[in-house]
């Protein structure tokens, strides 16, 4: 005859250490790692402060990224102490945990208690259908989309690398997108520029891109700079926003966005395109080179010619521009390896991506500086990046 289920969780539990709430209270301070075994609803009404979430459902695949140390002092709990229970025994057992215990009444006793609990701030039931594939993603999951949804990223240009960035980063969630552009929406565009549409031909490229954001997700929130960058302005323009999408298309505004970014210690993600061929880096000040390490002085103009002179592969700036949003996605959730140091190349025609280090030049006019060195006059002064990028041809 088959042991009944409260049989087996009582041996279960007789292979396993209990400990009571009030000692967990005290265990925490001492380094043990909580573990919250329920599920997204009953954790978002309220958990153990400083306890870390992981479905009992998910349990083999995310508990390394709580507890990567199987030797560290464990504690599980859900909502009366059964599926903590198993859970213990699945650490122990399968996954060779060494110092596993599951907290005795689980959630509800510590309330009873009287104990602390801590309310997260969490999703409403569409945004946890809208972003259900990053939610299961544990480098994403709740937190990581909290994280987008309160990022502010500013998009320099709603053009070839614009608009493929501001639909994916829309998608993604990011709250806030700050879109630069002074041009209106022209049929040249519309072979590359696809978040415009060939009935918006003449609206401003930023009420464009608004009114496809918007249709797109209502939870992002569209700033307009219907400007040209430049030194009057973008001291104005930039500070608030967490990351910068370079999608400009000539020398004198990315030096001054290099300049005015590293002052600001604003991470920027750019991009190139030309052709068949594009380059992307992430420029994090401080914390690798900056734009002027890469390209101390402008090439020369036969090196760099403009893709309204020699022409761009439609599907190109998609590729380059995703490429972006990606990149900005990793800061955002502090995730993954970001091109920090890096100069990745892409030829189409070829399907190969190349990639060199960049390396911070100490002898570099802009991030040789450490920031404390800038005075307050100097922030808003900046050189006159038109006479150097003519002089330097």
């Amino acid at each position: 005859m088959s042991p009944s289920g409260a049989e087996v969780l009582r041996q279960i539990k007789n292979r396993i250490d209990e400990v009571d709430p009030g000692v967990v209270r005290e265990q925490v301070s001492n380094g043990a790692v909580v573990v919250d075994v329920r599920e997204a609803e009953e954790w978002s009404g309220g958990h153990v402060p400083g306890a870390k979430h992981v479905p009992k459902s998910y349990l083999e695949s995310r508990i390394e990224g709580a507890a990567p140390d199987r030797s560290q002092h464990v504690i599980l709990y859900c909502q009366s102490g059964n599926r903590s229970a198993w859970a213990a025994r699945t650490l122990i057992e399968d996954l060779g945990y060494e110092h596993v215990e599951s907290m005795t009444g689980g959630f509800t006793l510590w309330k009873d208690r009287g104990y602390d609990v801590e309310t997260p701030r969490t999703l409403t039931p569409e945004q946890r259908e809208r972003y259900s594939r990053h939610l299961l993603l544990p480098e994403v999951g709740i937190e990581g989309q909290l994280k987008l949804l309160d990022a502010k990223v500013l998009l320099l240009g709603a053009g070839g690398l614009g608009s493929p960035a501001a639909l994916y980063l829309g998608a993604a969630g990011v709250g806030t997108l700050g879109i630069v552009d002074n041009d209106d929406v022209d049929l040249s565009n519309l072979q590359r520029q696809v978040i415009h549409t060939s009935d918006r031909i003449g609206v401003p490229k930023v009420d464009s891109a608004e009114e496809t954001i918007r249709a797109l997700n209502p939870d992002v929130k569209v700033v307009k700079h219907a400007l040209r960058l430049g030194p009057e302005n973008i001291m104005d323009v930039l500070p608030g926003y967490d990351i910068v999408v370079d999608g400009l298309d000539n020398f004198p505004t990315r030096y001054l966005l290099n300049d005015a970014s590293v002052r600001l210690q604003i991470p920027v993600v750019s991009a190139a395109i030309l052709g068949f061929e594009g380059q992307l880096s992430v420029f994090k000040p401080y914390e690798g080179p900056c734009y002027r390490c890469l390209f101390p002085v402008p090439p020369p103009a036969e090196l760099a010619p403009s893709c309204g002179a020699n022409g761009v592969l439609g599907v190109l700036p998609g590729t380059m521009g995703l490429l972006q949003a990606t990149e900005v996605v990793k800061l955002i959730l502090g995730e993954g390896d970001p091109l920090i140091g890096r100069l990745l190349m892409y030829d189409a025609l070829a399907a190969k991506v190349t990639e060199v280090k960049v390396r911070r030049d100490p002898a570099c006019p802009i991030c040789s500086r450490e920031p404390d060195a800038i005075s307050d006059e100097e922030m808003g002064v900046f050189p006159d990046y038109d006479a150097f990028c003519a002089g330097a041809h």
